[in-house]
């Protein structure tokens, strides 16, 4: 029964073995995947190969290199078709994505990789949205189509507005693009004029499901959720994410009217949508008549709790509120939160996976919708990243335990070992006689369940530094930059099929819906780069503010990229407006701004405790390079200082001026890489060296290295020489 004896196309991910150049007429080479299944691959005429791309770039063909690259322990995705000849399955090789030129290299762990990925992002969104156009909100809609078109449609949801908003705010956080700034802002102005109702007799803030525009502007406000399950209800999900985009755009600016809808907001969730019995926990619905969540309209959703209602507060606005205020009050919301989780939602006698839904007295409600007895695969892994978080806060060992055990468990239950990836919904049991929880509708998978396991896998790996959650991680980056980029019309896909191949039918189609908008693209892009580059590849990373004068408390300005290892990261350099400032905590993360009533434009250099040598270009303007070096320039940092040097010259400069003030020491290694470098420049191009130390200028001088280099003190003597 069911003999499978025909050909057919699959992909297998995984890393090579071996290669035998003799073998058949064109080579063949062993694979062996995550869970250590071995293939034999063979190579034909019409193979070809290709590095992985980020959004944006141009496609690299690497088929003539392909021998040279198939070499152990390299990690890749073969697309070929099985055949079944001599009672067993051939594998021929008809396409493969190379994860780097190197050996061990994965082109996503680039310092600059997700900040590329998420200006593009971003500018996808801003052409789909504005048309390129005046960033007006009154043509936003919910619906986008793949290439970027508006569905015919006048709804505006305001929680994809909100979504987009923190996208817009991310991005700007990690690029310093005004545009990006501009679009935050204005939504965020958007949602408060126009989603926002304010109950000042309440104390409360609470969010309209949205709005529909007609044709003469007028607008039809839509107060309770009119999305499935939550229909003629309040669901907490939606005030929830009604706050991601205002907090995000508040942390860059301060403004102290975004502040006040976010506390009253909370007053909300305390007031109406807590349990304050014993039982604890927020209700995921409640009346919009009543606000109640006991009231008999709700229906299915009378009294209920969920993972929606109780955890997703953390990474849509909570986390980011006490990031933007160091207050008390949010991290002990935070630690109850978790508290809560940790107790009720780990369900390891019945199933591999956490319990979602529950009664009031957190009894577990399994028969709901269209939820049943399922998990959400995103959701586990989504809980092992945000207790990692949380523990860098409030340390406890039941956060790393349990995320622990989430991160142990899911590869086997939640992800493809075949062919990389994360799945969807599964069923949480096995029935009798089955050895596999069953996919629910299918083997797809959705574009947010990557992040969370990238992200989870990430935190890990950058919190306690075991090789097995790394390569889990780059195993779900590496799928996710693989498949789900649109290198054409840009943005991501919602789903792609199990081998990959973008699924293209109904919504799943589009960029932009009721379950798709800017955020957890942005999310991802936003904290791979912190993860990767202050935790794991020990790189810099810069991020951007613009403060409303008075805005922060005390003029404070908290700069903690996200809750880190205590001790991880540090400042390393602060400018404000272009120019030095030195009024900052290195160790505590915060900037005292200057009291003024002018406009600040703020840029920190974060730097891991762990880094001797960053190299950071400031600017490039009228065709004068500015490059700053820090630390120790040796033989390990000539890379870095290399590539900032081909970002100053992408195009042509007349100068070049090298800051020394914060370089502390220069090898050997490092100046034969300055020498070089000054050669690869030309004649051309004028050189200064600014700042040096005594002994560094002895060094340089010594070497021969300033002949035609104009040595100056400070900054301010090229300014006057440059009259």
């Amino acid at each position: 029964m069911n003999n499978i004896d025909f050909s057919f196309s699959d992909m297998i991910a995984g890393y090579v073995t071996d290669f035998d150049p003799k073998q058949n007429t064109f080579g063949t080479f062993g694979l062996r995947t995550s869970d250590d299944r071995k293939y034999k691959i063979t190579l034909t005429a019409t193979t070809y190969s290709q590095l992985v791309r980020n959004l944006e770039e141009p496609y690299y063909d690497c088929t003539s290199q392909m021998s040279t690259m198939l070499v152990p322990n390299r990690y890749l995705f073969v697309y070929g078709i099985f055949y079944f000849e001599a009672d067993e399955y051939k594998f021929e090789a008809k396409h493969i994505v190379f994860l780097g030129r190197k050996d061990n290299e994965y082109l996503f762990e680039k310092q600059d990789w997700w900040v590329k990925q998420i200006q593009s992002l971003a500018n996808f969104y801003l052409k789909a949205q504005f048309e390129d156009g005046e960033i007006d909100y009154r043509k936003y809609r919910t619906g986008i189509g793949l290439v970027g078109s508006k569905e015919d449609s006048t709804r505006q949801e305001t929680d994809t507005i909100s979504r987009l908003v923190y996208g817009f705010a991310t991005a700007y956080m990690m690029t310093g693009d005004d545009r990006y700034l501009e679009a935050a802002e204005k939504g965020t102005e958007y949602l408060r004029q126009h989603m926002r109702f304010l109950d000042e007799g309440e104390k409360i803030c609470y969010w309209y499901h949205g709005i529909d525009v007609r044709p003469d502007g007028s607008e039809q406000k839509i107060f309770s959720s009119e999305f499935g399950d939550d229909y003629d209800a309040i669901p907490a999900y939606e005030q929830i994410y009604a706050l991601a985009g205002l907090t995000q755009t508040y942390r860059v600016t301060g403004d102290p009217c975004i502040m006040n809808d976010i506390e009253l907001t909370v007053n909300l969730f305390n007031k109406y949508f807590l349990d304050q019995t014993e039982k604890g926990g927020f209700f995921s619905h409640i009346d919009p008549i009543t606000l109640s969540p006991y009231s008999e309209i709700l229906g299915h959703n009378r009294a209920k709790k969920n993972w929606n209602s109780v955890g997703d507060h953390a990474p849509a606005y909570l986390i980011n509120l006490w990031l933007a205020t160091g207050e008390e009050k949010y991290a002990d919301f935070l630690e109850s939160t978790f508290d809560t989780i940790a107790e009720r939602f780990p369900d390891y006698d019945h199933s591999p996976f956490v319990q979602e839904r529950f009664h009031e007295d957190w009894s577990h409600d399994q028969t709901l919708g269209w939820q049943q007895n399922r998990a959400v695969v995103g959701h586990n892994l989504k809980i092992a990243w945000n207790l990692m978080r949380m523990n860098h806060l409030k340390p406890k060992e039941k956060y790393v335990a349990l995320a622990e055990k989430i991160a142990e468990i899911m590869p086997a239950v939640g992800s493809d070992q075949q062919r990389g990836g994360w799945y969807d919904v599964v069923e949480r049991t096995v029935e009798s006689e089955q050895n596999i929880n069953r996919f629910v509708w299918h083997d797809r998978k959705a574009w947010w369940q990557q992040e969370q396991a990238i992200l989870a896998y990430l935190i890990l790996t950058g919190s306690l530094d075991k090789p097995e959650y790394q390569r889990f991680a780059r195993e779900s980056a590496a799928f996710y930059n693989a498949w789900f980029l649109d290198n054409e019309a840009g943005g991501v896909y919602f789903n792609v099929l199990a081998n990959g191949l973008p699924y293209l039918l109904g919504t799943e189609r589009a960029k932009g819906s009721h379950s798709m908008s800017g955020y957890h693209s942005f999310e991802l892009a936003y904290l791979a780069t912190v993860y990767t580059n202050l935790l794991i590849t020990k790189q810099p990373m810069d991020l951007y503010f613009k403060p409303k004068p008075g805005g922060f408390k005390d003029n404070i300005l908290r700069v903690a990229p996200d809750i880190l290892p205590p001790g991880s990261v540090r400042i390393g350099e602060v400018w404000i407006n272009g120019h030095k400032h030195f009024n900052f905590n290195p160790e505590n993360l915060t900037v005292q701004l200057p009291t003024t009533p002018n406009e600040l434009k703020v840029r920190v250099r974060l730097l891991p405790t762990q880094i001797y040598f960053d190299a950071t270009l400031l600017e490039v303007t009228n065709g004068t390079a500015k490059i700053s070096l820090t630390g120790l320039l040796n033989a390990d940092a000539v890379g870095h200082f290399q590539e900032a040097l081909a970002k100053a010259t992408e195009k042509p400069v007349k100068s070049l001026v090298l800051l020394l003030q914060d370089l502390q020491c220069v090898t050997t290694a490092g100046m034969r890489s300055l020498i070089f470098i000054k050669q690869k420049l030309g004649a051309d191009v004028e050189l200064y060296i600014v700042g040096a130390t005594t002994q560094i200028e002895h060094f340089l001088r010594s070497s021969g290295f300033c002949e035609g280099v104009k040595m100056l003190d400070k900054y301010e003597d090229l300014e006057l020489t440059s009259v």
